[in-house]
């Protein structure tokens, strides 16, 4: 008797943490952002004289025309900025979209797991309509919280 009560409660200790995981996505979010885009305009206050480095990789005005491959059945994808004047990159990326409505991210190294990869980003999804959405940063300027917005646009 005691090694069934033992089992049970194992199967619902299980059960519990499979439930809570699976509630923590926005799967229909995930959906609407699955595809091809390019960020057509990076805005923040102060942009003409602040500079702010974008997911520690570059100039945030070198992602203005960045593409973004989002494929949301497995939540992999891809990114890569191509703009002149600016450091070339591309990368993998992992992503998904919470209850909270946050854009979850980490920017993957070639041949890097996304469970290596300790640092993430945390974006707000915002403005999203079927080709058109924006991911809303929260950054620190001089003690202020100051927001950058990233545009996005799907592409053909």
């Amino acid at each position: 008797m005691k090694k069934i009560g033992i089992i049970f409660l194992m199967l619902v200790g299980i059960l519990g943490c499979k439930t809570s995981a699976s509630q923590k996505l926005d799967t229909k979010a995930e959906v609407d952002l699955k595809g091809n885009w390019v960020i057509t305009a990076v805005t923040y206050p102060g942009s003409d004289v602040i500079k702010v480095t974008s997911f520690e990789i570059a100039d945030s005005q070198c992602f203005v025309g960045s593409t973004w491959k989002l494929v949301s059945n497995n939540n992999k994808g891809e990114m890569a900025l191509t703009k002149s004047g600016c450091p070339l990159f591309a990368s993998p990326l992992t992503w998904y979209v919470n209850q909270e409505g946050n854009f979850v991210m980490k920017v993957l190294g070639a041949d890097v797991k996304a469970k290596r990869v300790r640092e993430g980003y945390v974006l707000r999804v915002a403005n999203s309509s079927e080709n058109r959405f924006q991911l809303v940063d929260r950054i620190n300027v001089g003690g202020t919280t100051a927001e950058v917005v990233y545009q996005f646009e799907r592409t053909k």
